[in-house]
């Protein structure tokens, strides 16, 4: 199968092994990956915040980029929750209805990573090697927007060698939630408090989710404990094999 990569902006801009990982997953698999040179952010950013007319341009960008495109992998919950939830939306927002019936066109074959390789490729078992003990988080939009449910840990179960652990209170939010953080600094940090017990008190030496933006935010505050537990996405798990070539 011919899958095209939306890689989002964090994974371009700040987490390259995120998307690396992704194709090299997918070929490992059998399938090709294409990545669409024209594409850019999803405009979940903008929509969040308000900014629906900034939005509507990127909305448009997305659609035409990747209209012809049979099937869209995209290593994030909450980017393919606006793709699914928003996208349509900010489009009749503005009278275009033939864009907005577009949207949900390809928003209909765009797919967070789990729901592509569970629901869409059948393969629970991607031939995954990881020896480590890891606790997973299930991130808002995929948990909540998505639907994504145990896709990700019936994908993680079937690792070798890893020590998969429940996360405590794992439905619970990281505190992130994009410009919440900035907003609500002080609730963003209570919050985040508490998702970092949780891992802690699982003795993992890795989170991992579906969101590197949800894993920034776990991450950067471990990182302050030096608490000596990294994050690390679901794809660079799924992707890691015996053979590190």
């Amino acid at each position: 199968m011919r899958i095209a990569l939306f890689v989002t902006c964090l994974a371009d801009g700040l987490f390259p092994g995120v998307g690396r990982a992704t194709v090299r997953l997918l070929e490992r698999l059998g399938h090709e990956v294409a990545f669409p040179q024209a594409q850019t952010c999803c405009g979940q950013m903008h929509t969040n915040t308000g900014y629906l007319r900034e939005a509507l341009p990127l909305v448009r960008r997305y659609v035409d980029v990747f209209e012809d495109c049979a099937v869209v992998v995209v290593p994030s919950g909450s980017c393919t929750g606006s793709v699914r939830h928003q996208h349509a939306m900010v489009a009749r927002r503005f009278g275009d209805e033939a864009l907005a019936r577009r949207a949900e066109a390809v928003a209909a074959r765009t797919f967070e990573l789990s729901e592509l390789l569970v629901d869409v490729l059948g393969v629970e078992d991607v031939g995954a090697y990881y020896p480590h003990r890891v606790t997973y988080h299930p991130t808002c939009h995929s948990l909540r927007l998505l639907r994504a449910g145990d896709r990700p840990l019936r994908l993680l179960r079937k690792v070798a060698g890893i020590d998969l652990v429940e996360l405590p209170d794992a439905e619970v939010c990281c505190g992130f939630g994009g410009t919440f953080a900035v907003k609500n600094g002080a609730v963003s940090t209570a919050m985040l408090a508490d998702k970092m017990r949780s891992v802690l008190a699982t003795g993992a030496e890795v989170c991992t989710a579906g969101d590197s933006s949800c894993l920034m935010h776990i991450g950067g505050g471990l990182s302050r404990l030096n608490a000596g537990t990294a994050t690390v996405h679901l794809a660079e798990i799924l992707a890691s094999t015996r053979d590190p070539r």
